[in-house]
């Protein structure tokens, strides 16, 4: 029954919508059309407006330039000086010729000036740069006859005003604001017009000399000035910028581009010089061209709306539907790899670990977390369109690993992590196969083809309480394990895992503290020349004491503070120290190492040079150790920064050579002033005689190479001997001293009894220690 009521009601609803929106679809047209005539007329009016407005003001000033050019000529011809330097008699032809020809074309850019007296006969002519002599005025006179007609009809009786076109007297309006120099403006005349002259368009202008000040100097009929300024590209580009018409130009032809207005350019004479031609601005095609269209297409697309209206309200409750689960899907998903987003797989995670029931065993919840290696590499060389096509490559590689109870989530940039329910012991390595397996396959990325890996963090829940947060903080250390095993595997979490992450968090903590408080030290252990037996250096080496712990070795706390970010603060701090240490011994060399993330860290030169300015030292007595790990990468970058510090005046060694990859391409690519021959090699030589000739190998090659060589770990005197014999510059190591404090090093400066060269060493230049060097305590 209530159905049944409500479909005639329904149908009436939908009748009274229907007329709805044909009235208002009726109303709506007719006032868009009268709206569409109403901007059209606005746009053609604002058109024609500012066109009409622009040729005024083209008008006015080109009647602004004759007033401008009158007034000029006003700024030397009103003046008592010129009435009685410009005489028939006696002219001053120096001084005219600098006050009037030079100074009213150079200043004022006039192109030809003459100045004719009372009879109208020329005394003065400058015209094409120079002055002329006043007969060069006479083949202009017929053109500029009209003008002086003009001034001197007013003072001269049976002359009569030229027939030239009349235009308005600018000039003379302006003159009205001086009350001073009422005296020049009653007596002078002046006339100025637009005539043809030499073929070219000009501004002739004529004004009376007349004195400013005593006006009885003024006894005849006044000398006249009259002056030419063509009317060139110059001059109509400079019109053009006081009207902000930049395009303004002067064409023989009318312009017949849409859009450019031409005004006839005729002189007063009558004579036609061609057309001013400039893009209008054209305000209205804002309306005509974009206003309008849009308004034409908003009110047919009303009308089509009208129409559709109906339908609108039919779907329109199923499209909210369809919005609403579409909304939901997006605040879930991501959006790059359609993946769910890192907050719906914690949702999901947190519902299966409500699922577990308490004592049972059967069941494992099982999380991994996946970081794709070396991710930052394939951005910086191939492009970030390239990174977020692997992206979406992987998940499509591991959504196809996946069962139909797991989930696949992207839980942030290069990282993904899988939620897997499973039964058994080794569930855990199921799906560490799985993920092996989507990674073993290269990647097409960019048109390459990429072998990608992966490390993989796993943490498994046995057992009913376990949070969400906890075991992503377990995958998450475990993931951290992978990275430091080397990467490319999968590592399950162990509450040792847990332990040691703790662990480097302290001492990072306690580092940091060290650092800021300055509770570092340097060690120094000392160099010997193989030449002298003498100690011919120092290297630094970075000691901490910690309070609780005791006596950190550095390779325990230099990979915490690569990692943690502290090393160039840690770096800096060594080289401070190294510097002002130096002081203490300044005939020693100072060897420090560089670590691979000082030395790439930016503006690593900027600091070196502000710390030779801060400690006054010379950069050549220090020795920047590299090891081979800084080479391996940015080739360009490394070039560019041992560049800058050779500059700088400082020497560099290639620290423990030989245990890289590429020893000889290093030695080849870059340049370094030692090379330290690591201390495996050096302890080898007793156990197999190919330790040896690689030795002998490495010192030939870095003599040929104009280096030092350095033998490190020297641990008794037939090292000692033997390196010495294959050609050694420097020894270092435990048989001379072990690496000392500040103070312990300056006493063992003191006490050290150098080497002398035995005569019975085979090799030249070889050297035997006659007495056992004096070892640190410690």
């Amino acid at each position: 029954m209530l159905m049944q009521l409500s479909l005639p009601y329904q149908n009436r609803h939908d009748a009274d919508l229907r007329r709805l929106a044909t009235l208002s679809a009726t109303g709506i047209t007719l006032a868009g059309l009268v709206l569409l005539a109403i901007i059209a007329y606005a746009g053609w009016s604002s058109n024609q407006s500012s066109t009409a407005r622009e040729r005024t003001l083209v008008q006015n000033v080109i009647n602004r330039g004759i007033a401008r050019a009158l007034s000029e000529q006003k700024s030397v011809a009103w003046w008592d000086d010129a009435v009685v330097k410009v005489t028939d008699a006696n002219m001053d032809n120096d001084w005219v010729h600098s006050n009037f020809g030079i100074y009213l074309t150079e200043t004022y850019g006039h192109d030809e000036v003459y100045i004719l007296n009372g009879e109208d006969q020329p005394l003065y002519a400058f015209a094409n740069g120079a002055q002329g002599e006043p007969s060069t005025f006479e083949p202009h006179r017929l053109v500029l006859a009209p003008v002086i007609d003009e001034v001197r009809s007013d003072t001269r009786p049976g002359h009569k005003k030229s027939n030239l076109m009349s235009r308005p007297d600018a000039f003379g309006a302006d003159q009205s604001n001086y009350r001073t120099i009422g005296g020049p403006v009653d007596t002078a005349r002046w006339a100025g017009h637009i005539l043809m002259a030499d073929g070219k368009l000009a501004v002739v202008a004529a004004l009376t000399i007349v004195p400013n000040v005593d006006m009885s100097l003024l006894k005849n009929s006044p000398n006249l000035l009259v002056s030419v300024t063509y009317v060139d590209d110059a001059y109509v580009t400079e019109l053009g910028r006081s009207l902000l018409l930049n395009d303004l130009a002067l064409v023989p032809q009318p312009g017949r581009r849409d859009g450019i207005v031409s005004e006839p350019f005729d002189g007063d004479d009558g004579t036609h010089g061609g057309y001013l031609i400039w893009t209008t601005q054209r305000p209205g095609q804002v309306l005509l061209h974009i206003i309008l269209p849009l308004v034409a297409f908003g009110v047919i697309a009303v009308a089509i709306l009208a129409g559709g209206m109906l339908r609108r309200l039919q779907r329109s409750s199923n499209e909210l539907a369809e919005r609403e689960q579409q909304s939901r899907h997006d605040a879930s998903h991501d959006a790059l790899s359609a993946l769910p987003n890192r907050p719906h797989f914690a949702e999901k995670l947190q519902e299966a670990l409500d699922s577990l029931v308490p004592g049972s065993d059967e069941m494992r919840i099982i999380v991994a977390y996946i970081d794709i290696d070396r991710f930052k590499d394939v951005n910086d060389t191939l492009g970030h369109p390239a990174g977020d096509e692997l992206i979406k490559s992987v998940a499509q590689r591991l959504r196809s690993q996946m069962r139909p109870n797991s989930l696949l989530s992207r839980y942030g940039g290069d990282e993904f992590a899988i939620l897997w329910v499973a039964s058994g012991q080794n569930a855990g390595d199921a799906l560490a196969k799985r993920i092996e397996r989507a990674f073993a396959a290269q990647f097409e990325v960019g048109g390459q083809n990429l072998l990608v890996t992966a490390s993989v963090g796993i943490a498994l829940s046995e057992a009913a309480g376990t949070t969400v947060d906890e075991l992503m903080r377990q995958a998450d250390i475990a993931l951290y394990e992978a990275k430091v095993q080397g990467r490319n595997r999968a590592v399950f979490f162990s509450s040792d895992m847990a332990r040691r992450v703790e662990e480097r968090r302290a001492i990072e903590t306690d580092l940091r503290l060290a650092l800021e408080g300055d509770l570092l030290r340097l060690n120094y252990q000392p160099i010997i020349s193989c030449h002298t037996g003498e100690i011919a250096g120092v290297e630094a080496l970075l000691r901490w004491r910690h309070p609780q712990r005791g006596e950190m070795p550095p390779v325990t706390f230099i990979p915490i503070a690569e990692q943690s970010g502290l090393m160039p603060a840690l770096g800096e701090w060594v080289l401070r120290r190294a510097m002002q240490d130096s002081r203490l011994w300044p005939q020693l060399q100072v060897s420090v190492n560089l670590s691979p993330v000082q030395f790439r860290q930016t503006g690593f030169e900027t600091l070196l040079a502000s710390l030779i300015d801060e400690y006054r030292i010379d950069p050549s007595q220090f020795v920047l150790e590299i090891t081979e790990g800084v080479l391996m990468e940015l080739c360009d970058r490394t070039n560019h920064t041992l560049d800058a510090i050779h500059t700088m005046g400082f020497l560099t060694a290639l620290d423990d050579f030989g245990t890289g990859y590429s020893s000889l391409s290093y030695l080849c690519n870059f340049r370094f002033d030692k090379i330290k021959v690591d201390r495996s090699f050096v302890a080898g030589m007793s156990k197999s005689e190919s330790y040896e000739k690689i030795v002998h190998a490495v010192v030939a090659l870095g003599k040929g190479l104009g280096m030092e060589i350095v033998a490190e770990g020297v641990e008794n005197e037939l090292e000692a001997i033997i390196m010495t014999k294959l050609g050694c510059s420097e020894l270092q190591g435990y048989y001379f001293s072990r690496p000392v404090e500040t103070a312990q090093m300056c006493s063992l400066l003191e006490t050290h009894k150098p080497w002398e060269i035995a005569a019975n060493i085979a090799a030249p230049g070889a050297c035997l220690p006659v007495a056992a060097p004096v070892a640190a305590n410690g």
